[in-house]
């Protein structure tokens, strides 16, 4: 259970205007969404004393993970985006829309002899003219009651008219003049059908008229001090306006648009995205870029589109990317984009109408994405700023740690035994400076020997470094088994090289090294530092199982609050020198697991070799078909099955596989590590996923 103080948002990075808000849970699925006349006030309801909360929305807030918000200019653009999102995310505990309602539209049933206004809701039908959505449906009766009058078309229910038509007497409105009681015959039917015609001629947006005349009603009302009924049709103007307003939020039915809009400060720039299909905002994007150069709107522009559709094709690139400013030139970008697109793509800046106010709306969000983003970082900074020296003091050290870098051991029951050093500066990954090493020194599991290798193959490194001022000998990358790269990814060739095409360095030394794991870890860290002759590098080990800090020659560990910034900071270095580390451990694993006898086998292509897997189940069985078998197989000749045949003949068979959960040996049809028709290309090891898991380090 989340504790809601955990992602409270700041009072002043909350703006006070109307908008939509959406909880998250950790998984980052959308569990709620809410609207409010002010995102401020109504956030800060959710963020106070859980005992005051109803227990629904304690539940909601104790299970999110984190809350965000797009401001919008009305209440009722609120209300439709808050209805896009609710039917696009289906939140769990936005229960009150589960029950199959929409909002209201205005119809008219043109497909019945004598057609009826009413409210309806949910799917559309064939025959039926729709008007809206609206985000009021009293707007909605209150216009139908007033446009009775001018065009008193049915408004009953099946069952009333033919009670009606049976008795022959009108309903109520027959008696009052608001229907023109097509039930007992007062009007044929082509009539009535021309006047709903009517009807749906006002509603489709010829109201200018109407308005007019009920402006100039109420104006000769008051002027005859008749207040009572000047008061009504002040009101029935009202109601009318209400239910004719047009939403920022939603534009003409099937408009397929991109509105990009762009804020920027002097050394930032925040752009936003609104995807529209449909007619409707079906999802927002946004980022924040640092303006490393002197660029103008219309470039920014561009670069959003390269980012943007760059990778896309088909109908992923909409009919219309509406932007506040155009590249220059703007040809080359709006041919590139047609070219994406495979039809034409209209690059424009909106000028004025629903597109022109929707794209004020995005411009509003970007302005708002910009000040989140400076408030955050002035905020993330004083917070690093803490941490660091929150460490310093609790480790003793001379002054805070600007570079930490943080080591951990990875294998699986001593297998694939690789090592992972992340480094964080100024409190903040730096990814670049990632690197992951195999451990060669011996085989088998030892993290503690692990450690001590790591260690002082990088700090050897370091000194070498700083003896030749500068470059690591040729070939010594490869050999010492250490990998340059950044989040996972491994990297080899130009990755390892400077922009002067020589490798990169460990010439820069960390403040403080940190371990994954107690005293056992630290104690190896120190002493590969000390027999390297360096005294002027500090560290320390963080083990899980307490959170405790270990210092070296310390018996006791150093125990800081949980609530404090460099505790948390030292986790967060923990955690993803862990995650460094297995992706790199699962990665060799992986590629391991899938090689195979038919790798070896030249012009063996990925697609015929799962042909020939799909086709024989397995390589043993393979391995014992005959040349004319091969031959059976979709795409595989006689001089390839040939091949296949020598090549399989000379490889030697794999050890059989052990389950080490239970000691079995396996044949290789159930568990060797080869490539099966049931899962073409993913690898297969020993034991069950939760055991593999329990054996992970």
């Amino acid at each position: 259970m989340a504790d809601p103080s955990s992602y409270r948002p700041r009072p002043g990075e909350i703006p006070d205007s109307p908008g939509v808000y959406r909880f998250r849970d950790e998984h980052r699925r959308v569990i709620y969404v809410g609207k409010a006349k002010s995102l401020r006030q109504r956030l800060a309801n959710y963020f106070q004393d859980l005992a005051n909360l109803h227990p629904r929305t304690r539940t909601m807030v104790t299970t999110a993970a984190s809350v965000e918000w797009t401001v919008v200019s009305t209440e009722v653009e609120a209300l439709q985006l808050e209805y896009s999102w609710i039917k696009e995310y289906d939140p769990r505990f936005n229960v009150k829309y589960r029950d199959d309602k929409s909002y209201p539209y205005l119809a008219v049933t043109m497909n019945e002899e004598f057609p009826r206004v009413q409210v309806m809701r949910g799917h559309k039908k064939k025959g039926v003219r729709y008007f809206g959505p609206y985000g009021h449906a009293w707007a909605i009766r209150d216009t139908v009651d007033l446009l009775l009058r001018v065009f008193p078309v049915r408004t009953c229910s099946a069952g009333v008219f033919k009670n009606a038509a049976r008795t022959g007497r009108p309903c109520l409105l027959g008696y009052i003049g608001k229907c023109s009681a097509p039930c007992v015959e007062r009007i044929s039917p082509d009539d009535h059908w021309d006047l709903a015609d009517e009807f749906c001629d006002f509603m489709a947006g010829r109201t200018g008229t109407y308005l007019r005349r009920l402006e100039r009603q109420m104006a000769e009302a008051a002027e005859e001090m008749e207040y009572e009924r000047a008061a009504r049709l002040r009101d029935d103007i009202g109601a009318l306006r209400k239910a004719m307003e047009k939403s920022a939020v939603v534009l003409a039915d099937a408009t397929d648009a991109d509105l990009i809009a762009v804020a920027e400060g002097e050394l930032e720039a925040a752009v936003q995205i609104f995807h529209v299909r449909g007619g409707r905002v079906r999802g927002q994007r946004g980022w924040v870029t640092d303006k490393v150069e002197e660029i103008t709107t219309g470039a920014l522009v561009e670069h959003a589109l390269q980012q943007l559709y760059g990778e896309e094709t088909g109908d992923a690139v909409p009919k219309e990317v509406l932007v506040p400013a155009l590249p220059d030139p703007v040809e080359p970008v709006q041919q590139w984009l047609t070219e994406r697109r495979g039809s034409g793509v209209s690059l424009r800046i909106p000028q004025r109408g629903d597109k022109k106010a929707l794209m004020e709306t995005v411009q509003r969000n970007a302005q708002q994405a910009l000040v989140l983003h400076k408030t955050k970082r002035a905020s993330d900074l004083t917070t690093r700023s803490r941490a660091l020296e929150e460490i310093a003091d609790a480790l003793g050290l001379d002054s805070a740690p600007l570079r930490i870098e943080c080591y951990d051991i990875s294998h699986l029951q001593g297998d694939d035994v690789v090592a992972s050093m992340v480094v964080f500066e100024d409190g903040l990954a730096r990814k670049s400076e990632y690197r992951r090493f195999q451990i060669k020194g011996f085989a088998g599991q030892d993290d503690v020997r692990s450690m001590h290798e790591v260690i002082t193959r990088r700090f050897r490194r370091y000194l070498a470094e700083k003896e030749k001022t500068g470059e690591w000998a040729d070939g010594e990358d490869g050999a010492d088994g250490t990998e340059a790269g950044g989040d996972g990814q491994l990297m080899d060739g130009p990755a390892l090289k400077d922009d002067d095409g020589r490798p990169k360095r460990f010439a820069y030394p960390p403040q403080l090294v940190v371990v994954d794991g107690g005293q056992p870890q630290v104690a190896a860290a120190q002493r590969a530092l000390d027999e390297l002759g360096i005294d002027d590098i500090a560290v320390c080990g963080l083990a899980k199982r307490l959170e405790e800090v270990w210092l070296p020659r310390e018996d006791d560990p150093v125990v800081l609050p949980r609530t404090s910034e460099g505790l948390y900071l030292l986790q967060r270095v923990r955690d993803e020198a862990h995650r460094f580390a297995i992706t790199y451990q699962r990665a060799k694993r992986a590629k391991r697991f899938r090689s195979s006898p038919l790798d070896d086998v030249p012009g063996l292509g990925e697609t015929r070799k799962q042909a020939l897997i799909k086709h024989f189940g397995s390589v043993k069985r393979l391995r014992s078909a005959t040349i004319d078998q091969i031959c059976e197989v979709p795409g595989i000749g006689r001089k390839t099955a040939e091949t296949v045949a020598v090549a399989l003949a000379r490889a030697t068979p794999a050890a059989p596989a052990v389950n080490t959960a239970t000691g079995e040996i396996m044949d290789d049809e159930d568990g060797a590590p080869e490539t099966t028709a049931d899962a073409p290309g993913e690898p297969v090891s020993a034991g069950t996923p939760d055991e593999r898991r329990g054996q992970e380090r």
